[in-house]
């Protein structure tokens, strides 16, 4: 299963995905969290869009953080790791979502490169950049 980023349903929704995400997303191997869900959903620029979005985003299967406490905590650490290395991650989101991925043993997809960093340090990150 493939966790898809916010990154690639802004591009799926504005017609500039690649045949990789329409192909997983035509075969239901995509899969969201409930940030990602957010992330998209606040994009929208009116009601309408904004239910046209949560209609889509409604089919797919969610993941969710494992243990709360102990997966923000992780979340935290990706974080704290990253920074000890002298990289800075632009969006603590990215680590709750890069968290889910691991926990959930999933790939995420994404074209953001905060992932890449967090995936050179956090080995246990199964990530595909599109």
């Amino acid at each position: 299963m493939y966790l898809i980023d916010t990154s690639i349903w802004i591009d799926l929704f504005n017609n500039n995905s690649t045949d990789f995400i329409k192909t997983l997303y035509a075969k239901k191997q995509t899969a969201i969290t409930g940030v990602i869900y957010m992330e998209v959903l606040q994009g929208a620029k009116n009601t309408s869009l904004f239910n046209k979005l949560k209609n889509i985003l409604n089919q797919q299967k969610f993941y969710s953080l494992q243990d709360n406490l102990k997966s923000y905590e992780n979340s935290a650490n990706i974080y704290m790791k990253c920074r000890q290395k002298g990289i800075t991650i632009r969006s603590t989101i990215d680590c709750l979502i890069a968290c889910c991925a691991i926990e959930n043993d999933l790939i995420l997809v994404h074209n953001d490169n905060d992932f890449i960093k967090i995936a050179e340090i956090v080995s246990d990150l199964q990530q595909q950049q599109i």
